[in-house]
């Protein structure tokens, strides 16, 4: 300011000089034509009321610039550009020199140029923070405000990034992206990195309704692939021409270091200008953020960074920064006119103000918080009339099983299995169909569908229990989620120990903390018989050395204590859980609940912290329940904890905590509660109630609409005759067995007469009673009429049963017969069947779930269905014609060809309908087969079938760069496959030697998994590969049932020797080896492979084409099936991927068979209306 004022020069070239302007005569009019008028928006201002329309619009029209960056906004709308600096300012005011002190110079401004001034800067300050909330919504808070025409993406697809459930909504925020800036783009360029790469496309492509589907498809189609290989993504995409813009998005660290990758980058760009805008997404390391600002840095670009558990910053970048910088001049310029309005311009007011805040900052920072009312007064107990409990054990006595409530229980004094009966005439099992007919079906919870009786009265009893049993539900959720139980869950132990975190990070947060220990007492501590606080931070605050009774003045004494907690260092829980087991609890036996109130992962390890706390909880009844508290990262000095980790991260983290100290997870924020082991329980039940509820409606439904239906539909005459021939059938009694009597005159006479008559009275002579057992003698001696037992009872098999009632006529007592009831002939066509198919996924085979649910077990045959004998296309000779001429009939039918022989089609239109919908269902199911045995631990190790098995891991040399990603699936198998479904299990790592885990087979529990994982993970890749003794140890296992052999290559020893002694190990065992090819492209391994298991009857599995089976089955199961041969699945190894991907082309085959066949059929139908249209 003092520089200002000495100044002279700026003085008189700014400040406005007092002149006379001379006297100007007035022109006259003229009429002058505007040309460079701004055509009319709309908003032309008429009336005083349409101002505020057209400021609000103005304001629009200024962040509608979306396609500049904060810098090149700020070239139009900073201080500078507005004048609105202090060089302005000054620029309106005028110089006074005092008559007593001719040397001092002071500066004078008008009131209402101040006002004006101020009031202006108060409108761009608005517009600034317009301006970035602008920036922070949609996905300009993600991803920030994306520039270029031509636009390149490396997205992050690492499983860091893709796993933990943070897929889907990654996938969510890029089809943002795309749907809001990339649609504006003229050009783009999509890659995927991890361990490996993936580009959609190989060259840019213009933006249009095509491309952006399939942009969107492949995005929603990303997986978590390996590692982050930012590097080999780089190089791939600076040999991408025409890009004119990168945009680098990065949820993980990088494999390279910051220093390599910058390198590289500036040495690619030198001559060319691609900024890169560098993106963090939701990620914390800070070796990310330092790569990402590099690269921005090195190549002119920008860097954004974007995080979901962060509630008071969601999202910073340069453009932010740009506007914070700006708004920070104006807070400035505001301060140095509120100077000049106390006319201080000098030090003196900024001495006091330095003063203000050093006494401020001696103050403790939780003075300053807001704090609830009565916060520092007594407690008010509340007292309990009844003891608390789970949700399970509450569910024991309250739940639908329980109360007998389940629907199955319900139903099944009235459910029927479907009777099968092997038939020996048919040589097949039937089915009954009569219980079918007369009751309704209803899938049980086994996947078999049984036959219900419904009964309406009982179903509309059951539904009320139903519904009161939910309003149970939903009162004892809203209690678990009200009041201290909000914050802390049911606390139902009797002796009862808190933990309370205390680090420096929650110093913000010290009100809330000692609000949840004030309720805490007062509402559920009454009940208890004892119980102790401790508080722990860097060094360990206990309120008592050891746990005192529950008391009004012992709980009274605690809040005090509480109230004087203060935040300090980091999180020492390991060291506080120490003095309390060590000190409070290393001598009692009793029940004890221990609760943990933090905010973050502890500073020691989890894997030390959890088999710790699994140590102390094993042996006594002890409990650790954790609650988690969700608070905002505060970017503040001094507050940044030992050990970082997302929300998500966290709370995962806690929640194994909790499962190791056998205990519930509850994790909450200041908006309610998140997730709550309790809660959940109870919302489960309430969800399998809300199922059977349906399940009710849908079977009083479906008899309401047959009873409708057979009361409006009378019954044929044919159909009833048929149900009373039946009846009678049913009823027939036995007759007595004739005695042989002597002919009567008429039959002798018609004997006599035999001569004359035709053959068919001759037969009705012979007639007797099919009951008849006494032998009679034939009517004539004729050779053709004489038929032994034996071909008497071949020729009743093979002809149809014949109903007829004889008569004696009145002319010449001759005999006529009546027939009551004619033969049958057997159909020659194949009906459509309709097929189930269990939804829940059965742990077996493929070959053995094909075996009960394969085309040919469905009878899903379409050759089969088209290739009876009425449908075979003859041709015979003509002597006259001198060729071979059709039938007649032949133009008829369509004539397709099977299996190189001519058919006649006689399928109709609507068999065909129906036989598609079939197989399309059919395929839908495999799809998902295929599907759930590629996802999860069964991608590389497979289906584990039996019992008690065996794991047989190769840890040679060979497998060090793919030891990690081994532990890690090996970790996926043992709590997805071996934990669930196997009685016991073992572990053998090979390599120069063999190491076992235990010396013979352990029971799958918890326990032994926990410790099973811990023993993998210690696995070290060395040596040569001794798979002869892996699997002599593995045989030495008394009563295992299966070997599962994982290697990747071929064997040190012989492989014939090695199938030879396995051979001589097994037999009288029978003990499967399947085998498993880990990364191994040795085609002579891999057989060796296939022929070590088809020994043992066992299986071979390799994962190769995992990647591209999961997008083939995706994209078909989105798209339907209109193409054979596009997507194909690719051409898998192992036994199981294998023969299902069979069955899979085989059904497709089927499917466009079929469709062909109806287009015939249509066609076949069309030809005949034009022809009489044209008649």
């Amino acid at each position: 300011m003092a520089e200002i004022l000495a100044n002279e020069q700026f003085l008189l070239s700014e400040l406005p000089q007092p002149a006379k302007a001379p006297w100007r005569r007035r022109e006259p009019w003229q009429d002058v034509a505007i040309t460079d008028l701004e055509p009319d928006d709309g908003l032309l201002v008429t009336h005083v009321n349409q101002t505020s329309g057209l400021l609000s619009t103005d304001g629009k029209r200024v962040l509608a610039n979306d396609n500049q960056t904060s810098e090149e906004w700020l070239t139009n709308h900073s201080l500078e550009h507005q004048k609105l600096t202090l060089h302005h300012l000054l620029a309106h005011s005028r110089i006074v020199t005092n008559k007593d002190e001719t040397d001092i110079k002071h500066l004078q401004l008008r009131l209402d140029i101040i006002d004006k001034f101020e009031s202006r800067i108060h409108q761009m300050t608005d517009l600034y923070h317009q301006r970035m909330e602008w920036l922070r919504e949609g996905s300009r808070k993600m991803f920030g405000l994306v520039k270029g025409s031509r636009v390149g993406l490396l997205i992050d697809s690492s499983a860091a990034n893709c796993g933990l459930g943070r897929l889907q909504e990654f996938q969510t925020a890029l089809l943002c992206l795309l749907d809001e800036q990339l649609c504006h783009r003229k050009q783009f360029y999509f890659l995927s990195f991890g361990s490996d790469l993936s580009a959609l496309w190989e060259t840019p492509r213009n933006v249009n309704v095509r491309t952006l589907d399939e942009a969107r498809q492949w995005v929603q189609d990303l997986q978590p692939s390996g590692s982050c290989n930012l590097l080999k993504a780089v190089k791939r995409i600076v040999k991408v021409r025409k890009l004119n813009a990168l945009l680098i998005i990065l949820g993980t660290c990088p494999d390279q270091t910051a220093e390599s990758l910058v390198d590289y980058m500036q040495q690619c760009i030198l001559g060319r200008h691609v900024p890169i805008q560098a993106v963090a997404y939701d990620c914390s390391h800070h070796m990310t953020h330092t790569t990402l600002r590099a690269l921005a840095e090195v190549s002119g670009g920008r860097y954004h960074s974007y995080s979901t558990g962060c509630q008071t910053q969601m999202c910073w970048s340069n453009d932010i920064e740009s506007l914070m910088k700006e708004l920070q001049r104006a807070s400035d310029m505001l301060e140095k006119i509120q100077e000049l309005r106390v006319g201080l311009m000098g030090d003196t007011l900024n001495e006091v103000m330095e003063e203000v805040s050093t006494e401020v900052a001696k103050i403790p920072p939780d003075r300053f918080l807001p704090q609830p009312p009565n916060h520092d007064r007594p407690l008010c107990i509340e007292t309990s009339s009844f003891l608390p409990k789970t949700s399970a054990d509450w569910l024991r006595q309250n739940g639908l099983k329980a109360k007998k409530l389940s629907l199955y229980q319900v139903l099944a004094p009235n459910a029927f299995s479907p009777l099968e009966e092997f038939v020996p005439i048919l040589r097949k099992t039937v089915s009954s169909t009569l219980h079918g007919k007369a009751m309704m079906q209803l899938e049980w919870h086994d996947g078999t569908v049984k036959n219900v009786h419904v009964d309406p009265p009982l179903l509309y009893e059951y539904q009320k229990q139903l519904g009161q049993a939910m309003s149970k539900f939903e009162r004892r959720a809203d209690w678990l989620s009200t009041s201290s139980r909000r914050i802390w869950g049911n606390i139902c132990e009797k002796r009862v120990q808190v933990f309370v975190d205390i680090s420096l990070y929650n110093s913000l947060h010290i009100i809330h903390i000692q609000h949840s220990l004030r309720l805490l007492l007062e509402q559920q501590m009454s009940n208890k018989e004892s119980f102790n606080l401790t508080a722990f931070g860097s060094e360990v605050n206990q309120y008592q050395p050891r746990m005192v009774p529950v008391t009004p003045e012992k709980l009274q004494a605690a809040w005090r204590w509480a109230l004087t907690l203060q935040c300090k260092g980091s999180r020492n829980f390991l060291g506080a859980l120490k003095a309390v087991i060590e000190n409070d609890l290393s001598e009692q036996c009793d029940s004890c609940g221990l609760y943990l109130l933090t905010s973050g992962v502890p500073d020691q390890g989890m894997d030390a912290v959890c088999s710790y706390v699994a140590e102390i909880c094993g042996g006594r009844d002890l409990q650790l329940h954790i609650c988690l508290f969700s608070i905002g990262n505060s970017e503040l000095s001094g507050m940044v904890p030992a050990r970082y980790a997302s929300p998500r991260e966290t709370a995962c983290a806690l929640r194994e905590l909790a499962q190791s100290g056998r205990g519930r997870f509850h994790w909450f924020q200041e908006a309610g509660i998140i997730e709550s082991d309790d809660i959940r329980l109870i919302l489960t039940e309430m969800e399998k109630a809300a199922n059977y509820s349906q399940k009710c409606a849908v079977l009083v439904e479906s008899l309401r609409k047959r009873s409708v239906k057979q009361s409006q539909t009378p019954p044929d005459s044919e159909d009833s005759l048929k149900m009373l021939v039946k009846r009678e059938i049913r009823c027939r009694q036995k007759l007595l067995i004739p005695k042989p009597t002597a002919l009567t005159l008429a039959r002798m006479q018609a004997r006599e007469e035999s001569g004359e008559e035709s053959g068919s009275g001759v037969r009705a002579l012979t007639w007797r009673p099919s009951s008849g057992k006494a032998v009679i003698p034939p009517a004539h001696p004729d050779k053709k009429w004489i038929r032994s037992s034996a071909e008497n009872c071949m020729k009743q098999n093979k002809m149809a049963k014949v109903s007829k009632s004889m008569f004696y006529t009145e002319v010449g007592n001759k005999v006529g017969a009546v027939y009551q009831k004619y033969p049958k002939v057997k159909s020659m066509r194949k009906t459509i069947p309709f097929v189930y198919l269990p939804k829940e996924e059965e742990i077996c085979s493929t070959s053995v779930w094909l075996q009960k649910f394969g085309i040919k077990k469905l009878r899903l045959d379409l050759h089969k269905l088209v290739s009876g004998l009425d449908c075979e296309h003859k041709k015979r000779l003509v002597k006259t014609l001198r060729k071979r001429v059709s039938a007649k009939y032949c133009a008829t039918f369509p004539r397709v060809e099977i299996n190189g022989a001519v058919k006649h089609l006689q399928l109709h239109l609507h068999e065909l309908e129906e036989y598609i919908e079939q197989v399309e269902r059919v395929l839908c199911r495999y799809l998902q087969r295929l599907q759930w045995l590629l996802s999860g631990s069964r991608r590389l190790f497979g289906t584990i079938l039996e019992k008690r098995v065996c794991i047989l891991l190769d840890t040679s040399g060979s497998t060090n760069p793919y030891l990690p990603a081994l532990r890690k699936e090996l970790t996926s198998l043992i709590w997805e496959q071996l934990r669930k479904n196997s009685h016991s299990f073992n572990l053998v790592c090979f390599a120069e030697h063999v190491d076992t885990w235990r010396d013979c087979l352990m029971e799958a529990t918890d326990e032994t998994c926990h410790e099973a994982v811990q023993w993998a993970s210690g696995a070290i890749a060395h040596g040569n590969t001794c798979t002869l003794e892996a699997l002599q140890k593995a045989f030495q296992f008394a009563d295992v049932q299966g070997i599962y052999l994982l290697t990747d290559g071929k064997p040190d020893t012989s492989c014939s020797l090695i199938l030879k002694e396995t051979q001589r190990l097994n037999q009288g065992r029978g003990v499967k080896i399947h085998t498993i090819s880990f990364n191994c492209a040795d085609s002579t391994a891999n057989e060796f492979l296939k022929k070590l298991a088809a020994q043992t009857g066992g299986r071979f599995h390799r994962c190769h084409g995992d990647v591209d089976g999961q997008l083939a089955a995706h994209k078909m199961l989105a798209g339907g099936f209109s193409d054979e041969d596009n997507p194909n699945l690719p051409a898998f190894e192992g036994s199981d991927l294998k023969r299902l991907s069979g069955e899979i082309n085989k059904a497709r085959r089927f499917l466009t068979q079929a469709k062909s066949f109806r287009h015939l059929l249509l066609e076949k139908q069309i030809k005949p209306d034009r022809t009489d249209s044209g008649t």
